[in-house]
């Protein structure tokens, strides 16, 4: 059977994963990207000599396309990844609360954890176990959509619950406030994290750039299997001829049976609109900003864990809502912490220095650190478009087309995952399942 050509425009985390899984198969990929970097809204950046990334991300133990594929490049996530066991940890449990699960079989390791919580109440307590042991019950499924926040009022989940867990989780997870989140895709985050194994449940926190966690292997690895990857190479246009599709960049244009556009959803878009109009159109989505306030204090400032909750409060000038100890990730990084704002849009108006210095007050309030209020220096990195807002029953498009040969991967295509890192890498080896399926189902009619 003849390998099929693919052509493969953005080396994000959706591109990446195609291109790997259909070069490891055989297949004749091409890879095009616009930026020198690799990664996509997953990547790292360079900030006056410093190695950023451009959001601070955490994976879980339930990623297992995403761990898979890193050992498929060679890479070990035992030493790029910091597992932690699942926590929600606020600086001081009596204004926050302090919730770790145990080191046993689930569901053991978060009902003991919850039972020791510090700064919850017997009925926030009681709160969380009707909740976990309801949507148990229910499969974590909804058989009709709604906002987070009517999911919760029908748990009757506390409003201290509400404000310190399921409301962070909520905007970290969808990167959309609760009151807008779509409460089917919030269950089946759950369900990967607080309803899954205590291994899934771990957080992974990253110990290397993003970039060097998958990307750049990625781009070794293909290089030396046979791929081209043609990186700071824009693709303009695309066109379909007869059987084939033709790439247009500026500096040539190639031809390949099948063309998948794994970029951002708004590029996609931009590629589609001389092709489908109402392809096109079903890419029309509503988006959320991400941003991650990089603050540098000296080398022996760190914090009492990797990662701590943080209560925000807009109406006072207090936008973080989790802190990473970026030294306890990685030693070159020392005194570096890393605060996101999720669902950022209201956070960013009054302009990056002026946000970076309420981060760096909130956190010298919340860690009673003084010197928190006084960074070396400090850096807001924003992705305005960093997901689509996960509202309910929200219409995500398929990665097949009505085109033949043609393809989207991506984290915004149809999926019961909102917009993560496992999303992606899940889209992208689903549509390289499908090609192959389509090559062996062509050869096999040609044989007749």
């Amino acid at each position: 059977m003849s390998q099929p050509t693919v052509a493969v425009i953005g080396a994000g985390w959706a591109g990446c994963a195609t291109a790997v899984e259909l070069a490891r198969t055989g297949a004749q990929v091409t890879l095009y990207e616009a930026a020198r970097v690799p990664g996509g809204r997953a990547r790292r950046i360079n900030y006056q000599g410093n190695t950023l990334d451009n959001g601070q991300h955490i994976l879980l133990g339930a990623y297992r396309d995403t761990l898979q594929l890193m050992r498929t490049v060679g890479l070990q996530p035992s030493q790029l990844l910091m597992r932690l066991p699942l926590q929600m940890r606020y600086p001081i449990s009596e204004n926050g609360m302090d919730l770790l699960a145990l080191r046993l079989p689930a569901p053991l390791h978060l009902a003991l954890g919850v039972l020791r919580a510090k700064g919850l109440s017997l009925a926030d307590k009681l709160s969380i176990a009707r909740f976990a042991s309801a949507a148990r019950w229910m499969g974590w499924q909804l058989n009709r959509d709604c906002p987070v926040s009517e999911l919760l009022e029908r748990f009757e989940q506390t409003d201290r619950l509400i404000k310190l867990m399921w409301r962070p989780l909520c905007i970290a997870a969808l990167n959309t406030p609760p009151e807008r989140a779509s409460a089917k895709v919030f269950l089946a985050v759950l369900r990967d994290s607080l309803g899954a194994s205590r291994a899934a449940s771990d957080m992974l926190l990253p110990r290397a750039n993003l970039s060097a966690l998958f990307p750049d292997a990625a781009i070794a690895w293909l290089q030396k299997h046979g791929g081209k990857v043609m990186l700071g190479t824009r693709v303009s246009a695309i066109n379909a001829g007869d059987g084939y599709w033709k790439i247009n960049t500026e500096q040539r244009i190639d031809h390949s049976q099948h063309i998948v556009i794994s970029t951002s959803a708004a590029h996609a878009q931009t590629l589609l609109l001389e092709i489908d109009d109402a392809l096109a159109d079903t890419l029309n989505f509503e988006y959320e900003a991400i941003t991650t306030c990089y603050l540098q204090y000296a080398p022996t400032v760190h914090l009492p864990a990797p990662m701590l909750a943080l209560i925000d409060d807009p109406d006072s000038q207090r936008w973080g809502q989790f802190v990473f100890d970026r030294g306890q990730l990685d030693h070159k990084q020392s005194g570096l912490l890393a605060v996101v704002i999720s669902a950022s849009g209201t956070a960013t108006e009054s302009g990056a220095q002026a946000l970076e210095q309420s981060v760096a007050q909130q956190l010298a309030n919340d860690l009673q650190m003084p010197e928190l209020a006084t960074p070396l220096w400090g850096k807001a990195i924003t992705e305005k478009r960093a997901t689509f807002a996960c509202v309910p029953d929200l219409q995500r498009p398929r990665h097949a087309t009505a085109h033949r040969g043609l393809w989207l991967a991506g984290d915004y295509t149809e999926s019961e995952y909102p917009a993560t890192i496992e999303g992606a890498v899940r889209s992208g080896m689903k549509v390289a399942a499908a090609i192959r399926a389509k090559a062996r189902a062509e050869a096999k009619a040609k044989a007749k």
